[in-house]
């Protein structure tokens, strides 16, 4: 969940690793801190708030130094403050390290430390790894054996990146379930928890396995295996491009990348398979054995899974059972024979997917994922991979992500339909065609931004906001309250349109703005019944459909279970400029991080 930047190299790096520390903001912005190595010594600054606090801080200072390393903290062990903030440091001050993940048997440790006269100065989980490393430096090892040594004694996961004093030009790292990637250039090496850390100056990465420890220098990285092997990691070249990464005029990032949706699902469908008998990667003999599909997410990944399961019932004729990740990996699960097992996240080191596809793999299941990063952890875990082409998404709240995770499980939908002749290759050529028109009808869709402020300056102040939605629409009304709840901390929900009878109509009134998905489907004319019914209450109805319907906002003609992928993009604008409206910090919302490297 934090963000973690080092550079070991002959760049003078203290405005490298914040401008790293900006674009990793995304995973956490509570505090900040950086520890360089000057004149064999450590000085370590930090700034409770985002990083922009620490860099005014480091701004004042005349930094040469060519190797740190710097944090940007979602609080997980005691409040933002000074004190908890990294880098942590030892006793003495010679070691000082920064950490992503949970120490889980810290607390065993830190009562051994104390006992022999270690002084803390955190809460935190991560000090506990500056003072054992202090301990074990004693011994007369040197410090990569040292680090080595002391991973081993650490339970959960980490992410973690050290320096010390005593053996200057060398950064020392470790990875275990937490995301850790290099970034290798001509004038050194750059260590960071996600690409966009680094990559105006390179797009060549390295991505560390579980168990690797690393050491780096000015001239080399050694990676070691978790034996301590020596080994070596392939170099990949990443081919998103800086300029995705930036705001490009637009006053947030979030707003930015709803306009990038129909270049990235352009991107996303151009990359798929054109041969559908290739069915996404899986040998053709095994799609067509697929007797049914589970899909694992969480967040609005887990909302893109659930739309999913209407078009794959809808289309293929198999069933689908999808759950959120957190709740999947922690029940016995009586997997089926020739069952799919699909992970979704946008990148792929989401810790709780991450696990529950362990425990699906170990269980004999074949697993497909669909991620963002190529490289990532769950990539690197999978049997197959598919990828959307979205580039860095940068603001907390998922939106491009959300409609190209969407792009590519309705295509896989099409495509076993197809091979397990459920459809004919005729259908699917007119339903793929239709998929293909949506990087247009995506557009065409932007034009309705202003359309969506103008009603959101109507209803920004409404103490509650209703969704409502049906079939393949409900899970859409769920992402609508979701993306409402994120960015405007405002009480948001999301119901079955049929099941509002059922109770949630207590909750309506004139003061909540209700808005409905109505899709040009067999059930529009029991979507406008239960417009009706809360119109009786007083509400305000907002509907979104792809019929013209006087006073709605009327997206792009789709099949009603291409509908979801386009009227995303108009809850999006909804949920933003409410946000927006109310002054809220939007890309950096409160208590949010992007990526959940925890469990």
């Amino acid at each position: 969940m934090c963000g973690i930047v080092g550079y070991c190299g002959k760049e003078h790096c203290a405005n490298l690793l914040i401008e790293g520390l900006k674009k990793l903001e995304y995973r956490g912005y509570d505090s900040a801190g950086i520890a360089l190595e000057e004149n064999n010594k450590i000085v370590v600054v930090k700034a409770v708030g985002q990083v922009k606090n620490l860099e005014n801080l480091i701004k004042k200072s005349d930094k040469k130094a060519v190797l740190g390393i710097a944090h940007t903290r979602w609080a997980t062990h005691g409040k933002p403050s000074l004190q908890n903030s990294h880098p942590h440091t030892d006793c003495s001050g010679d070691i000082a390290l920064v950490h992503n993940g949970i120490i889980e048997n810290f607390l065993e440790l830190k009562k051994e430390l104390l006992k022999r006269g270690h002084k803390f100065k955190s809460e935190t989980d991560t000090e506990v790894i500056a003072h054992l490393l202090e301990e074990e430096y004693k011994k007369g090892k040197d410090f990569f054996t040292a680090f080595q040594k002391v991973t081993r004694k650490l339970k959960g996961a980490f992410a973690i990146a050290a320096l010390n004093s005593k053996e200057p030009g060398v950064m020392v790292a470790a990875k275990k379930q937490s995301p850790l990637v290099a970034g290798i250039t001509n004038k050194g090496f750059f260590l960071a928890s996600d690409i966009p850390a680094f990559l105006k100056h390179t797009n060549k990465a390295i991505f560390f396995e579980d168990g690797d420890t690393v050491k780096i220098t000015p001239k080399s990285i050694e990676i070691y295996n978790a034996d301590f092997r020596k080994i070596t990691r392939k170099v990949h070249t990443i081919s998103w491009d800086i300029s995705a990464a930036e705001k490009g005029g637009f006053k947030h990032f979030m707003i930015k990348e709803i306009f990038d949706e129909p270049q990235a699902v352009k991107d996303t469908l151009q990359t798929l398979p054109p041969d559908i008998t290739k069915a996404f990667s899986l040998p053709l003999k095994e799609a067509k054995k697929i007797e049914g599909v589970y899909i694992v997410a969480c967040g609005t990944a887990y909302h893109a899974a659930l739309v999913a399961r209407y078009i794959i019932e809808h289309f293929a004729k198999i069933p689908v059972e999808v759950e959120m990740a957190s709740e999947f990996k922690y029940r016995p699960i009586h997997f089926k024979k020739n069952w799919l097992f699909i992970a979704v996240s946008q990148s792929g080191e989401t810790a709780d997917t991450l696990a529950a596809l362990k425990n699906a793999k170990a269980d004999g299941l074949k697993v497909l994922s669909i991620c963002n990063v190529v490289g990532s952890a769950i990539v690197r875990e999978s049997d197959y991979s598919v990828f959307t082409h979205c580039g860095p998404e940068i603001s907390v709240a998922s939106t491009k992500a959300f409609t190209c995770q969407l792009t590519v499980l309705y295509a896989l939908a099409l495509q076993l339909a197809y091979v397990q002749g459920a459809i004919t290759k005729a259908e699917f050529e007119d339903l793929y065609q239709e998929l293909l028109t949506l990087p247009e009808l995506l557009k065409q869709t932007l034009k309705l931004e202003n359309e969506v402020k103008k009603i959101a300056a109507k209803v920004y102040k409404s103490p509650s906001f209703v969704f409502i939605g049906r079939n393949a629409s409900f899970p859409l009304a769920l992402e609508g309250a979701l993306k409402l709840k994120e960015i405007s901390y405002e009480h948001a929900e999301g119901f079955a349109a049929g099941e509002i009878k059922h109770g949630p109509i207590a909750i309506i009134d004139k003061d909540v703005p209700v808005v409905a998905l109505a899709p040009k489907s067999d059930l529009y004319e029991k979507m406008l019944s239960s417009c009706q019914e809360v119109a009786a209450r007083g509400a305000k109805i907002i509907i979104i459909t792809n019929t013209s319907v006087k006073n709605a906002l009327d997206v792009p003609y789709t099949n009603e279970y291409l509908f979801p992928l386009v009227a995303a993009t108009v809850l999006q604008f909804y949920a933003y400029h409410i946000a927006n409206f109310l002054g809220r910090e939007i890309d950096k919302p409160r208590n949010l991080a992007k990526s959940v490297t925890v469990e």
